[in-house]
């Protein structure tokens, strides 16, 4: 009996070395139909939408998506309402009698606002007699740069009047590399100079932080308006403040928002 249960285990064992491939090849394929087999119903599960309403779990220390709604975009109603009304002392470029007022929430060393800056001045060309910009300062606090070059153009307009202020603006957005510290602080009151302003004044003006409320003042009125990233530009007609322009939108996109007021 024992000499028969011995060769029975052996024969099983032979069995299983002589089919020992075949059996690696059997599990690999039982291995590889589950894998697939959970894959394709993972994938109709998604193409179904029934994934929905699942708990958002993820990976320890990974930044899993939203489950919530999406909320309306743009500012509301009573935002949009909150936008001060143009200033008879603030910069602006255009008609004197504007249809449309544009009034620009903007930064100097966002590449967005660098990006949307001929855009504005494309408009202003092509509708000028009907058009007026006003530009004001959004500085991200991000952007290192950002608010002393948002009061050294305040310096340079209080020096030298609306159209300094502009050719500030111009000039720096030509030269600066954006992203928070592309142009640097120590060469605005140069460029203060190039634009009509005394440089050795706008030094003293910028040293003083003369202009830092003023500017810090326009980003607190921007955020209460609705602004939440720059550009932000608000088409303002004599009915009042009638929508937000959104980022650096192309020309196109820009013509057509304001056509609907002309």
């Amino acid at each position: 009996m024992q000499g028969s249960q011995s060769y029975s285990l052996q024969s099983f064992l032979g069995f299983i070395n002589s089919n020992f491939v075949l059996f690696i090849i059997i599990g690999l394929f039982s291995i590889g139909g589950f894998f697939i087999g959970s894959l394709w119903t993972e994938n109709q599960m998604l193409a179904n939408g029934s994934n929905k309403g699942a708990s958002n779990t993820g990976p320890v220390g990974v930044a899993q998506p939203p489950t919530v709604p999406n909320a309306p975009s743009g500012p509301t109603d009573a935002q949009l309402g909150d936008l001060p009304p143009v200033e008879a002392n603030e910069y602006k470029r255009g008609a004197k009698n504007p249809k449309i007022t544009l009034v620009e929430y903007s930064d100097f060393e966002c590449p967005f606002c660098q990006r949307f800056h001929p855009t504005m001045q494309q408009i202003l060309e092509e509708y000028g007699d009907e058009i007026a910009w006003v530009y004001r300062h959004y500085p991200l606090n991000f952007h290192a740069n950002a608010q002393k070059a948002a009061e050294a153009a305040e310096c340079v307009g209080s020096l030298a009047g609306n159209d300094a202020f502009w050719k500030f603006g111009d000039l720096y957005f030509e030269r600066t590399s954006s992203n928070g510290t592309g142009f640097p602080l120590s060469d605005l009151a140069a460029l203060g100079a190039e634009a009509g302003a005394d440089q050795a004044a706008v030094q003293n003006c910028l040293d003083s932080d003369e202009m830092a409320q003023r500017v810090q003042d326009q980003f607190t009125t921007g955020s209460a308006a609705g602004v939440t990233g720059t550009p932000g530009t608000f088409i303002v007609t004599d009915d009042g403040v009638q929508e937000l322009i959104p980022g650096a939108l192309p020309y196109e996109q820009v013509k057509q928002a304001i056509e609907k007021y002309l």
